[in-house]
């Protein structure tokens, strides 16, 4: 047996644990190192489940309550203090894109979320695309409600440090919180992380970087005091293809115009400003700079310097428009919005070719509709491509052929970048996560490797719960 943990350091004020680093087949992890204080020695068991999924974002949410309406005892961890993930972490707003010219793309739990969430008062739904903005308190007490209404033990606070395998089969993850380090095994493993942090640690493999380019990560936030009154802003405010192009486009027009001037403006995209469901108050998508999610020292750069670029453009926007004269930043996402970082090797790689067209699988287990969005990783601009029909995701692209009780969904799935600039919207990460929560518990349920299941039962079960697979 081999202990997994990506270089990972515990100091001596959490519990003692001295600093280790261990295992494996991961790169650029040591040989396998067994100390008294190692995590299999200290941590302290916190439960045995059917399906543990690590992140609580779109994915994972609804990947944690279909395994439980499906009768597997699960277990959710996050790393935050509440779910929702680049909604409530990240202020990506809206949520894109559950319709296409006003027929459901993306059905069953993610759109019974959608709906609860309106009769909260907590969403407006623009249609024929269904973009969904939000409110991100009442976002936040939706998805707990769902969760623990499902049955899901919910750790939230916890972060994940490593994992601990037999072969290829994952026995048991390590989290830490202050209760210190804790260890929950289970029968399958879903990775809701974005960053496929799981499937890495226990050394998946990744796709590789060809064009060594990324895209660009933006630092959301809400803005009060504008004139949302305005017939700019009324112009710009709803993304539902009605009212003009999503960006704002005055606006844009003037910063290009400054920063050709040899003004000193920042990289940016957009902008966009998304309805906050508040009168004076807007989502503000408009920050940019490369950054890479996966390297802590990078993204903490890049986070400083987005968080300088807000305060930045606020100021340029109170001075140039007149409808943001009384502007300011009332709120700051927790982080900063990722498009794009690790995507595991899997059994299928969606290409963007393949997307495009709308190929169909006979393992089909999800849709997508959002144009592939590419962002330049400097400067303004973005290569937008609409698609024609509602693309198809298979199962495969879920799973690897040699980890038998792994799953991953969201944004970490085996795409390309092409098909990833669309498929990392959040309702198509909800669609994903739906598929890797019925897929677990069938697993768990036949005790078969994630890769054995029936997929033409895993496609019948979804539709049965309103999935859009036909």
């Amino acid at each position: 047996m081999e202990k997994i943990s990506r270089r990972t350091f515990i100091k001596d004020g959490l519990a003692g644990m001295a600093a280790i680093a261990v295992a494996g087949s991961v790169p650029g992890c040591t040989s396998i190192i067994k100390k008294e204080n190692d995590f299999s020695a200290n941590a302290k068991s916190a439960g045995k489940y059917d399906v543990v999924v690590i992140g609580g974002g779109p994915a994972g949410f609804i990947a944690a309550i279909a395994a439980a309406r499906e009768g597997a005892k699960t277990a959710l961890v996050e790393k935050y203090g509440f779910l929702g993930g680049m909604a409530t972490a990240g202020f990506v707003a809206p949520l894109s894109v559950f319709a296409f010219k006003g027929d459901l793309v993306i059905g069953g739990i993610p759109w019974e979320f959608v709906q609860r969430l309106e009769k909260m008062g907590g969403a407006f739904i623009e249609w024929p695309k269904a973009n969904v903005d939000f409110d991100v308190e009442l976002y936040k007490l939706c998805t707990q409600r769902m969760v623990l209404e499902a049955g899901v033990d919910i750790f939230m606070h916890s972060s994940m440090i490593g994992c601990e395998k037999d072969a290829n089969t994952i026995e048991k993850v390590f989290i830490h919180n202050k209760n210190g380090i804790e260890s929950l095994e289970a029968k399958v493993f879903i990775d809701a992380t974005g960053d496929g942090d799981l499937a890495y640690m226990s050394g998946v493999p990744m796709q590789p970087n060809t064009d060594n380019e990324i895209q660009p990560s933006s630092f959301c936030f809400i803005m009060s005091g504008i004139d949302t009154e305005s017939k700019m802003m009324k112009r710009c405010l709803y993304h539902n293809g009605l009212t003009g192009p999503s960006q704002c486009m005055p606006i844009r027009k003037r910063l290009l115009e400054m920063q050709q001037a040899g003004e000193d403006i920042p990289d940016f995209g957009g902008p966009w400003f998304n309805n906050a469901l508040r009168p004076g108050s807007a989502f503000v998508n408009i920050t940019r700079h490369a950054a890479d999610s996966c390297d802590n020292r990078n993204f903490t750069a890049a986070e400083c310097q987005l968080r300088e670029d807000i305060f930045k453009f606020t100021e340029i926007l109170r001075r140039e428009f007149k409808e943001f004269k009384n502007c300011y930043v009332s709120s700051s996402a927790p982080q900063a919005g990722i498009r794009e970082s690790r995507r595991i090797l899997g059994v299928h790689t969606v290409t963007g070719e393949e997307y495009m067209q709308a190929l169909k699988y006979e393992d089909s287990i999800s849709r997508g509709i959002h144009p592939i969005d590419m962002h330049a990783n400097k400067g303004a601009s973005q290569i937008r491509i609409d698609l024609t029909k509602p693309a198809y995701v298979p199962y495969r692209a879920l799973i690897t052929g040699d980890f038998p009780n792994l799953i991953v969904a969201g944004r970490c799935i085996s795409t390309d970048r092409q098909a990833l600039a669309s498929l990392r919207v959040q309702a198509s990460c909800m669609g994903t996560g739906q598929a890797a929560g019925i897929a677990s518990a069938m697993s768990v349920k036949n005790q078969c490797a994630v890769q054995n299941i029936d997929t033409k039962n895993l496609v019948s079960r979804l539709k049965e719960l309103g999935a859009v697979l036909d």
